[in-house]
Parts: C-alpha cells; sequence; structure tokens
C-alpha cells in the first residue's frame, strides 16, 4: 500500500505540480479557471507589482499590476468601444505584461535595464497617466469613461491567456483588413495560437481603408534613400512594379520595383503605409497606394473585436477567436 501510495503522489507531482513550475519561475502561479464562455471573473485587487520603464520622464515607475493594465487599455483602444471589447484588451493587456516579465525573469531587458515593460507603444505597450489621459480627453471623458474602463478592467482581474501552461505573446493592432496574419508571414516565429482567421466585422473602423499618393518622383527617390543602386524605367512605371507574394492573411510579402524585390513591410516602412496590405496605382505622374487595415495584422484586431462584442461575443469568445487553442488562466494572487 505504502508503494501504492508513493506512486500515487509522484503521479500527481510530475503531472499537476510540475507544470505550474514551469509557468511560476517568475513568482506568478497560473493555474487554470473556469473555460467556460459565460463565466465571470470574481473581482479581486492584487498586491502584484511590475516595474515599468516611462519613456518620456526617463524614470522607472512601481505599479500594481491592475493599475498599469486600466491606463494601458485607456490608452490602447477607444473608450467608446463595447464593454467586451475593452475586457478583451484587458486581458491582452495584462497578459502581455506577464509574458514581458517572464522573458526577463533571468535577464536584464536591454532596452530598459531595470523594468520589464516601458510606456512606448513602439517597443512594448502604450501608457499614459491619468493626467495625460485628461489632457488628451478632457475632464468630461474622466467622469464618462474613466469608470467604464475600471469596471472592465475590474471584471478580469488576474485573468492572462496561455498556451501549454505558458503566458502567450498576445500580439495585437487596429484593424486587419478582413483577415489576420500567420505570425510567421510578418515576424520570424510561427506561434500555434498566431493564426491567420478571419475578421469580418471592422466595417465601422476609420482606418479600414486609406489612400496615399506621391509622385513618381518622390516614390523613386524614396526607394533610392533606402537602396542607392535602385533603378526603375520611369516612361512606363506601371511594368516595373509587380507584387510576386501575399500572405494568406493579404499582406504582400514580396514586391518587384524596378530592379529590386522589396518585402510588403519595407515598402510600408518607407512610405510610411498603415499596413503593408496594399495596392499600387499608376496615375500619370503619380503614385497611388491603397491600404487596408492599419497595423502588423498579427493576434487580436481591436476594431473585429469590437465588431464582435456589439454582435453579443463575450470577451472570452473574442479572444478564443483571435488566439487559437488558448486557455483563460487565473493569476494564483488573484484566487
Amino acid at each position: 500500500m505504502k508503494g501504492i501510495f508513493l506512486g500515487i503522489l509522484a503521479f500527481i507531482a510530475t503531472t499537476l505540480i510540475l507544470p505550474l513550475i514551469i509557468i511560476t519561475a517568475f513568482n506568478i502561479n497560473i493555474p487554470m479557471i473556469d473555460k467556460q464562455a459565460n463565466h465571470r471573473h470574481e473581482t479581486i485587487e492584487s498586491d502584484m507589482k511590475i516595474e515599468v520603464y516611462n519613456h518620456k520622464t526617463d524614470e522607472i515607475m512601481t505599479l500594481y499590476l491592475e493599475e498599469y493594465v486600466r491606463n494601458v487599455v485607456a490608452a490602447e483602444v477607444p473608450a467608446a468601444f463595447e464593454v467586451e471589447a475593452i475586457k478583451a484588451q484587458a486581458v491582452a493587456a495584462r497578459t502581455y505584461a506577464v509574458w514581458k516579465i517572464n522573458r526577463f525573469k533571468d535577464s536584464v531587458n536591454p532596452d530598459h535595464p531595470g523594468a520589464s515593460l516601458c510606456t512606448d507603444h513602439q517597443h512594448c505597450q502604450e501608457w499614459l497617466s491619468f493626467q495625460e489621459l485628461e489632457d488628451r480627453h478632457g475632464k468630461s471623458w474622466i467622469k464618462n469613461y474613466w469608470p467604464k474602463i475600471e469596471e472592465a478592467v475590474a471584471a478580469t482581474a488576474g485573468v492572462i491567456m496561455t498556451y501549454n501552461m505558458e503566458a502567450i505573446e498576445p500580439l495585437y493592432h487596429s484593424t486587419s483588413g478582413g483577415q489576420t496574419e500567420n505570425s510567421e508571414d510578418v515576424y520570424v516565429s510561427a506561434l500555434p495560437y498566431l493564426r491567420s482567421v478571419s475578421s469580418p466585422y471592422e466595417e465601422r473602423s476609420p482606418v479600414l481603408v486609406d489612400t496615399k499618393t506621391v509622385s513618381v518622383s518622390e516614390f523613386v527617390n524614396a526607394i533610392k534613400g533606402r537602396y542607392s543602386d535602385f533603378s526603375i524605367k520611369q516612361n512606363n512605371i506601371a511594368s516595373e512594379i509587380t507584387i510576386a507574394d501575399r500572405s494568406v492573411g493579404g499582406t504582400i510579402k514580396l514586391i518587384k520595383i524596378g530592379n529590386k524585390e522589396l518585402k510588403g513591410s519595407e515598402v510600408r516602412d518607407i512610405f510610411q503605409l498603415r499596413s503593408s496590405d496594399f495596392t499600387i496605382t499608376v496615375r500619370g505622374n503619380s503614385i497611388e497606394f491603397t491600404t487596408r487595415g492599419y497595423g502588423h495584422g498579427v493576434g487580436m484586431s481591436q476594431w473585429g473585436a469590437n465588431g464582435m462584442a456589439e454582435r453579443g461575443a463575450t470577451y472570452e469568445e473574442i479572444l478564443k477567436h483571435y488566439y487559437q487553442g488558448i486557455d483563460l488562466s487565473k493569476i494564483k494572487s488573484y484566487m
């Protein structure tokens, strides 16, 4: 009997405790929670603190996790969004913080030593202080919308997304243009939860379609600024531009322009386009770019999430649509 009992203990240790050790290496225990789509979570504040580098003031701030999440959500999505879409953003923002903390648990973040996160959206997530939010939107915005953001964050307190018992990298963007991207088509790694999915409810996005026009000379000089040996026949420039490859999500992977084959992301960067999902039309002495979507297109579309919420989707349903195969987990100190 003693041998059987010890065997049972060994089984429990290897199948239940060991996976938790993997995910709690940075002192955050994340057991699974109820996965029912209509589940609601008790509002619980935690004393968990994080270090955040403020790139505007050049200082490291010590913030409570939920305090940080509130100000990220307020900065990243329109407060007029549906509450379920704001909840989805809150979970994504919290997951990103946990993922980043885990990533640098055994090393120093070289971009901002002493802090796992920063306030710059080009590097981490955008974070605005309460005063910055008031300066940007006004006192009436604070009165009408701040309580809504607090409600959404509190309703999801401690909830993050996990895959194989680890916090995911929850990439998100403004508008996909109708279909999100596989991660490897935009970045290096093929992540199983960042798969291309449909995003059909983005019609209210103000950046769904955009056009930008440059002169032919501006077009040529801009590419020459990147590649000094660039050459193109300007008398029949339309025939010198060929889209060689598009991703499943619609973004341009490769485009041939003159004697150069460029990545779509390079062209987006050179001409400051809203996305890499674009067409090029030659109109006389002008080049017209027409883009669909705004951002890298990987992970959750914020406007798509709001469209789903308008049609009755819960934040759990939104997240499980845009992040394939994930589970919703809760940080142990919130339980």
